[in-house]
């Protein structure tokens, strides 16, 4: 499973994404749209998973972006200031919406859920 991580948090980021790599999943990660779009544009991914709220860009935003790059690819969002309109768009736009910190093991049942038929 390759997965893209987009969050505005380097060091949480960094840190998502070695923990991922650890358990076998092929991980790339940006801190800005841009270079997440960039990403996208050059790698097949099978899930992105998104910081509700980065600077300038929505990850709803984000989410509708990527997937002019990539049909099909599947979506969790992450946040750290959720409120319960970002909840409920979030849920209606996503395989998933959870809260920071993310217990690992919790991510990784949900990243399999996600790319189910």
């Amino acid at each position: 499973m390759r997965v893209l991580l987009v969050d505005d948090e380097k060091e949480f980021v960094t840190t998502l994404a070695e923990r991922l790599s650890l358990r076998g999943f092929t991980v790339d990660f940006a801190i800005r749209a841009a270079d997440a779009l960039d990403l996208a544009g050059k790698n097949a991914y099978n899930l992105a998973i998104l910081d509700m709220k980065m600077p300038g860009t929505s990850g709803l935003e984000l989410k509708a972006l990527l997937e002019k790059v990539q049909q099909g690819m599947r979506f969790i969002f992450l946040t750290g200031h959720g409120s319960e309109a970002d909840y409920v768009a979030g849920c209606s736009a996503s395989a998933c919406y959870l809260v920071k910190p993310v217990n690992i093991d919790i991510l990784i049942t949900k990243m399999h859920e996600a790319l189910q038929p």
